[in-house]
């Protein structure tokens, strides 16, 4: 058994650690000597997957674990997008009306206390507001008002039963995002229809209410925090009726959309080829590369996002390398999930972890350690399993081809 091989795991710890990875870590004390230290302190997990192609280029998977545990919470942030996106074309395709497609024109109602409603979106070419530019605004600039639309056009329900039925049972998306609404706003969700060019109405969808019941939390974070009234709290902050999303599962998600053919059946979305070809379209184009919107370069950069490997670095892309993944950073959570790709040198693998960076323990105060702890950890993260996987032999040459796009420009 090689220094790579089995499975170091403390008595005391039900988080799981393989060998490969704890060693890696060891190699470079420059980047990791921290983490590794006070890794719990941190609520670093991190899960690493090779990928080996067979002679006829079907892919086998091998998962390697860094201080995972399903059972620490951390705040999932943007990352909830993921899912919620996949099942909102999901949803478009299960409905099978004629003429209803993801970019048909869908208009919001104000329906409840605390929505609004939406009648157009100047981010469109059209002006016309759609599940498809919703989409693609969450893949290229993780845009909040574009999950909470997704959000109230499939309920809160139709999202924590999908998620359940597909195996993600512990996975709860119970809110929007950057809205302080109570736990019965969230559960009420707005009146949608949606509209063909012509004006002609092609679906209505009613308000609706959740009455999808929780298995009961303790979740909380921090040592203190800052309320609504910018007061502050001598005492961890409850997330109990916030999101949550182990980083199993949003891994698991993010290879059952690239890799349908390996996951089982119920863990695949109902997609058709063109829209698995948008998703992945829009999960690894950059914002600059966009014709509509036309993000501005300067607040978008092209490695907006793209956390692993590249941090917070502003520098121009090369384009061998493909990165499909979905970040998100909020309370002082910085996680990335992601698949790479580099047609150049023909290797392949997934990556993802979550940071907490926060050394004061104060939640809302705005003073998270994302540039001094979390980037420049992912970016290093990125770059040594990259390099690991430069030099990991490999049987086959894997074929890429599926993963080309073409992008917008």
């Amino acid at each position: 058994m090689d220094q790579y091989s089995g499975i170091s795991q403390p008595a005391s710890s039900s988080a799981k650690t393989d060998v490969l990875l704890e060693n890696l870590l060891k190699k470079y004390p420059e980047y990791f000597s921290k983490i590794l230290q006070k890794r719990d302190s941190f609520k670093v997990q991190i899960i690493y997957t090779q990928i080996d192609r067979d002679a006829h280029n079907n892919p086998s998977f091998k998962n390697y674990y860094f201080n995972v545990d399903s059972l620490k919470y951390f705040y999932p942030a943007s990352t909830v997008k993921l899912p919620t996106a996949l099942l909102s074309l999901q949803k478009i395709n299960e409905l099978r009306l004629p003429g209803l497609d993801k970019k048909s024109t869908m208009i919001t109602e104000n329906s409840y206390s605390g929505e609004t409603a939406v009648y157009n979106d100047p981010s469109t070419e059209d002006g016309r507001p759609s599940v498809a530019n919703y989409v693609k605004k969450i893949f290229l600039v993780s845009d909040n008002d574009a999950f909470n639309r997704l959000y109230e056009f499939l309920g809160q329900e139709y999202i924590n039963q999908q998620l359940k039925k597909m195996g993600y049972a512990d996975a709860q998306i119970l809110h929007r995002l950057s809205i302080p609404l109570n736990e019965d706003e969230n559960r009420h969700t707005n009146a949608v229809g949606f509209y063909n060019g012509a004006g002609k109405i092609l679906y209505g969808q009613p308000m609706q209410f959740s009455r999808q019941p929780f298995s009961p939390r303790n979740d909380s974070v921090g040592a203190a925090y800052y309320n609504n009234d910018d007061q502050l709290v001598g005492k961890p902050m409850n997330f109990s009726k916030k999101n949550r999303i182990c980083l199993a599962d949003l891994h698991n998600i993010l290879r059952s959309v690239l890799f349908p053919g390996s996951v089982p059946p119920d863990q695949r979305f109902n997609l058709t080829d063109a829209d698995y070809r948008f998703v992945y379209q829009y999960l690894s184009q950059y914002p600059p590369e966009t014709k509509n919107p036309p993000y501005d370069s300067a607040n978008y950069w092209d490695a907006f996002g793209k956390l692993l490997y590249w941090g917070s670095e502003k520098v121009t892309l090369p384009k061998n390398i493909r990165i499909f993944n979905k970040e998100g950073d909020a309370y002082g959570f910085l996680t990335d999930v992601s698949y790479f790709a580099d047609f150049d040198k023909h290797i392949e693998f997934m990556l993802s972890a979550t940071i907490y960076c926060n050394a004061d323990g104060v939640l809302n105060d705005d003073k998270y350690d994302y540039d001094s702890v979390g980037l420049p950890f992912l970016k290093q993260l990125g770059r040594v399993i990259y390099d690991f996987e430069l030099n990991r032999v490999r049987t086959n040459q894997p074929n890429l081809n599926s993963f080309k796009m073409q992008y917008d420009k």
